[in-house]
């Protein structure tokens, strides 16, 4: 990934994190955690650390917060936003095989990473072996499958989600299958929660589906009838404006034997 990229990936994870549905649910996978003084927390796929301080004031000065991610830029970017934390230490790593060593940690956490992994199914695996007894893992995703945006034409809004499912997001049902890949992977599966995401004004639609440059990669590629996109675009732009998708929390426990 570019520096550029990076840069554009940052703002788009920030964006995604400061919406009303993005601090709402990382509220509720905080807590579902159940952090403690002095645990080990591992966030794979951490980005530029947007949850590391949460984590870090969560297990104190005697505790440790790991976190892993496999783009350099945004590990320094992690690195940087927790320079006031000493008990973070931030690593370049595969989610596929993670640099740490077996049940190392109490505590382990996924958000919104698995959908773009090639092998989601190994790296629940890995969060399974870096994880002591008793040790609970979180995972969030969205299940794009279930993206429904509401428009006078319904078949423009059926091709576009057909599109981010076929094209855009490698894993785009992974969330239906979370509480089954922690199941495979040896987890005693605690809880799971479907909440769907509703975004009420096209600008805050906008800043997490991205529909312009998402309509015009699909049109480009044969998916969309250009001019049928664009004035699908310019309606929804226009509003009233409501879309919806399913987004997927579940809570895994490794056995204590």
């Amino acid at each position: 990934m570019t520096a550029s990229n990076t840069l554009d990936q940052i703002a788009y994870l920030d964006r995604a994190a400061g919406s009303d549905a993005g601090r709402s649910y990382k509220r509720e996978l905080l807590a579902a955690l159940d952090l403690r003084p002095g645990h080990t927390v591992v966030d794979v796929g951490c980005g530029p650390g947007t949850d590391l301080p949460a984590l870090a004031a969560a297990v104190g000065a005697g505790g440790s917060v790991v976190g892993v991610d496999h783009d350099p830029g945004m590990v320094e970017q992690a690195r940087t936003r927790t320079a006031a934390h000493p008990c973070v230490t931030i690593r370049v790593g595969d989610a596929h095989a993670l640099p740490l060593d077996d049940a190392v940690a109490d505590r382990a956490r996924s958000d919104r990473v698995l959908q773009h992994l090639a092998d989601p199914a190994a790296a629940v695996r890995e969060l399974r072996r870096v994880l002591r007894p008793g040790g609970l893992v979180t995972l969030a995703e969205p299940d794009w499958d279930t993206l429904a945006i509401d428009a006078a034409d319904l078949a423009t809004s059926r091709a576009y989600t057909r599109f981010i499912v076929s094209e855009v997001v490698r894993n785009a049902c992974v969330g239906r299958g979370l509480a089954r890949l922690l199941h495979e992977a040896g987890f005693v599966v605690e809880s799971v929660a479907a909440r769907a995401v509703l975004f009420r004004d096209h600008d805050s639609a906008e800043a997490i589906l991205r529909m312009p440059a998402v309509a015009r990669r699909a049109w480009q590629a044969g998916a969309l009838d250009e001019p049928a996109a664009r004035a699908w675009l310019a309606g929804l732009e226009q509003g009233p404006f409501l879309a919806a998708v399913t987004f997927f929390t579940v809570v895994g426990r490794v056995p204590e034997h």
